[in-house]
């Protein structure tokens, strides 16, 4: 057996190879597994994270996961599941209410599954999303001004977020580029995620749809820690650790 500990870079290769397998290390673990002391699996990681492979959180880390491309890219991607995902999101919607839809492919997908009997008002700040809801008989729309972000495909600008904030919802339903129990929901693009804050605090409830491969992982900017989730819609591939990590933390998984 390789002696881990007189080789750092097969060890941190190791590690990463683990990474990228299983989303997320353990410092004890990979310290009982690799024959060496907790401290030395700080420093792998720490190493690690300079190279933006991971993140570090309390007791390990978590993989960083690369940006998905533009918006136009994201939407030729995962087409099933975004389906899947986005009618579960849909039958969450409760008659007359008033609910924001954020920007993104999944969120797209459930604006085109909403049944043609729902009555409700709908604020979204993407284009793509009103332009859908026009069509439905009996859906209010609100569109959310100001720059439109090419990479997020909806209005994030100051403009947009001053509207927000003078509406309350019951329900939003926000989109995320990756989800970790340690690190909540995360995205790539600062302004972005800002927004989405605000439209979290606006809402009594909020929902999130994310395909499985987004899960674990962190990307760069915070958008919501797992307290402020109350659902997620997710594949039923999920793997049972981090359903039961989300479900101790409170949040609600409907898996499709």
């Amino acid at each position: 057996m390789l002696d881990y500990a007189a080789f750092p870079d097969q060890r941190q290769a190791l590690i990463k190879q683990i990474l990228q397998e299983q989303g997320r290390v353990v410092c004890v673990d990979l310290a009982r597994q690799l024959g060496v002391s907790e401290h030395t699996i700080r420093r792998d990681l720490h190493e690690l994270s300079k190279e933006g492979i991971c993140k570090k959180v309390y007791g390990g880390a978590v993989i960083q996961l690369p940006e998905a491309g533009t918006f136009l890219l994201r939407k030729e991607q995962n087409h099933a599941a975004k389906e899947m995902i986005a009618t579960a999101c849909a039958s969450l919607i409760k008659n007359d209410s008033c609910v924001f839809i954020d920007a993104g492919t999944t969120n797209l997908a459930m604006a085109l599954a909403l049944p043609e009997a729902l009555s409700l008002t709908v604020a979204t700040n993407a284009p793509d999303i009103a332009a859908v809801l026009l069509k439905h008989p009996n859906i209010d729309v609100i569109m959310l001004g100001g720059h439109i972000d090419k990479k997020s495909g909806g209005c994030v600008s100051h403009t947009a977020i001053e509207q927000l904030r003078n509406i309350h919802f019951d329900q939003a339903f926000i989109g995320g580029c990756a989800m970790s129990p340690e690190s909540g929901l995360t995205g790539f693009d600062f302004a972005d995620c800002e927004f989405k804050k605000v439209a979290i605090k606006q809402s009594n409830q909020t929902i999130v749809g994310l395909t499985a491969d987004k899960i674990p992982g962190v990307a760069r900017f915070a958008v919501a820690g797992c307290d402020e989730i109350h659902v997620l819609v997710v594949e039923e591939q999920l793997n049972k650790a981090f359903y039961n990590a989300f479900r101790a933390e409170n949040i609600t998984l409907i898996t499709v």
